[in-house]
């Protein structure tokens, strides 16, 4: 029988996805969702600009999208006051993510995160054969700083993981914390700084970017505020020797004509984006009191979802459930402690949320036994 001959890290890998998709649970329960409120899209949609700007360019959909990205780069160099050269574009920070860890790391050598944070990252690590050195979040579910650090320091890592805000916790750390944090660092060390949320945040509250680390690499995403998850298109802001050598392995096709167009059109539409996040705030607040009328705690959140602390790992994976067989998709992060405790569910529109509240109390009423 012919056995396809893989590599050394794929035989030893075992197998697995960062997550599983709602369709692929529809398709086992043989029902649709009613709610899809688990993956943090935004119920928002995108800008009328940008679902614009995608339909004109299917006219030429039979020519390849621009492998460097040049307006767009253009645009977001401008945005953040930096050169091009400190700008890559790829398909969603999940495809980033994947060329960092292939340009910094040996297979073997340690990488640095907090246990339970973003599972792609973990994903991506695994495939190229590096060993995590995983550090439990704080009691009150935020990032262990000072836990990282040792981490990085002890083992000699040379790449680092961290998301602010939050995923899937929502927390986020001042810009002072970070700053100090990232003086801390060793000389040899790499940061990752995941900011797919960054936009829910107020701008003075966020790390500015006249601050440039030559150690941090800033990641970006148009998923989240700008509503096109589907498009998958994300960014770097690095030195210009990382994004030389992201060119060195990089899919120059890999973002296509359509999302290069959209993501264009989308950072000149301000107005639009300022109503998401009017509308997000407004549904952040509406989850939490929901929360309070069931007696229960929700971690303060910088994002477009809120986690609520259930207390135990039993109670949030009873209320998953509960909620998955009334047609409400959410997701617990599961794994360790801390985070074993708590369940995260999506800002949804005004209409969404009236539909979920009578749906969350049917939930939460089987939970006394726990």
């Amino acid at each position: 029988m012919f056995t396809p001959p893989f590599n050394r890290i794929i035989e030893e890998l075992p197998a697995s996805t960062p997550f599983v998709g709602p369709e692929t649970l529809e398709r086992r329960s043989g029902t649709p969702f009613a709610l899809r409120l688990g993956a943090n899209e935004s119920p928002f949609g995108m800008s009328p600009a940008a679902q614009s700007a995608m339909e004109a360019s299917l006219s030429v959909i039979s020519w390849y999208g621009d492998p460097e990205a040049y307006p767009l780069r253009s645009k977001l160099a401008a945005l953040h006051h930096l050169s091009m050269e400190q700008v890559a574009i790829g398909s969603g920070i999940d495809e980033i993510l994947g060329w960092i860890v292939r340009i910094f790391v040996q297979p073997g050598e340690p990488v640095v995160a907090s246990l339970g944070g973003y599972p792609t990252f973990q994903y991506h690590v695994h495939s190229f054969g590096a060993r995590l050195e995983l550090v439990p979040y704080r009691p009150d579910f935020s990032n262990d700083l000072p836990g990282l650090l040792q981490a990085v320091e002890v083992t000699g890592a040379h790449l680092l993981y961290l998301a602010n805000p939050d995923n899937p916790t929502g927390t986020h750390l001042t810009p002072e914390a970070l700053e100090s944090f990232i003086q801390s660092l060793p000389a040899d060390c790499m940061l990752i700084l995941d900011e797919a949320y960054i936009d829910f945040v107020h701008p003075t509250q966020r790390l500015p970017m006249i601050h440039f680390h030559p150690q941090v690499i800033r990641l970006r995403t148009f998923s989240k505020v700008y509503g096109m998850a589907g498009a998958r298109v994300g960014y770097a802001l690095a030195l210009p020797e990382i994004v030389h050598a992201f060119d060195k392995i990089r899919n120059h096709f890999g973002v296509n004509r359509p999302a290069l167009a959209g993501a264009l059109a989308a950072l000149k539409d301000t107005e639009f984006v300022r109503g998401v996040r009017r509308e997000n705030a407004i549904g952040r607040v509406d989850y939490e009191q929901m929360a309070q009328t069931h007696g229960i705690q929700t971690i303060p959140s910088h994002t477009n979802f809120v986690s609520f602390n259930l207390n135990s790992k039993d109670r949030a994976q009873a209320l998953l459930h509960n909620l998955m067989k009334l047609g409400v998709f959410v997701r617990a992060p599961g794994g360790a402690p801390p985070l074993d405790q708590l369940l995260r569910i999506t800002v949804g529109t005004p209409e969404q949320r009236q539909l979920l509240k009578p749906l969350f109390a049917q939930a939460i009423q089987t939970l006394s036994n726990f």
